[in-house]
């Protein structure tokens, strides 16, 4: 569907250069915006590796144990249906975890690893549990202490405060963190 789209889009912007008699300006744009992918590439590696680096050392010094530990008596508020000792709460805990601390590229499989557990406990395969929606609910929100890849792209363009955004992302991450699992409750009780 994805692909689609930006099909949709690139065709719409050929057809539009080529109406206006200007279609040189589709080959400049893409030559341009690959330049500019290049360059802001580059920019993030250094930063992106430094924050990586940063939470690759908390992670092995505990923090996201440490944290998916305090977690665990709101985890089992929103996923009561979860038995505390399987493996699906552990794998709960880790990925919120790993998202609370801005761990992008660990989020991911944590993510899939849970959702894995979360079908274990399924009753009916084909259809989404309660637990189930309410975790893509709580990391697709994405409550986030230290946003790691926002600050990389700031460093990058040349900020010079690029973790000044903290306290905002704090808050509005659980802003929307807060709407999600309002939302979830509001719809489990309506489905």
């Amino acid at each position: 569907m994805i692909s689609q789209i930006w099909f949709l889009m690139i065709a719409a912007g050929v057809l539009t250069a080529a109406g206006r008699g200007q279609i040189d300006l589709v080959t400049q744009g893409a030559l341009q915006g690959a330049e500019q992918a290049v360059t802001v590439a580059f920019g993030l590696v250094g930063i992106i590796a430094f924050w990586s680096g940063m939470m690759r050392i908390a992670q092995d010094a505990g923090l996201i144990e440490l944290l998916s530990r305090a977690m665990t008596p709101l985890a089992r508020k929103l996923f009561p249906e979860v038995p505390p000792n399987h493996p699906a709460m552990g794998a709960l805990l880790l990925s919120m975890s790993a998202n609370l601390l801005g761990l992008g590229n660990a989020c991911t499989p944590l993510g899939l690893k849970a959702m894995e557990h979360l079908q274990e406990l399924n009753k009916t395969p084909n259809t989404a549990t309660n637990s189930m929606c309410t975790f893509l609910t709580v990391t697709s929100s994405s409550l986030t202490i230290i946003p790691g890849t926002v600050i990389a792209f700031r460093a990058a363009h040349g900020s010079t405060a690029p973790t000044a955004i903290i306290g905002t992302t704090l808050v509005a991450t659980l802003c929307s963190t807060l709407v999600a699992i309002i939302t979830d409750r509001i719809l489990r009780r309506i489905m």
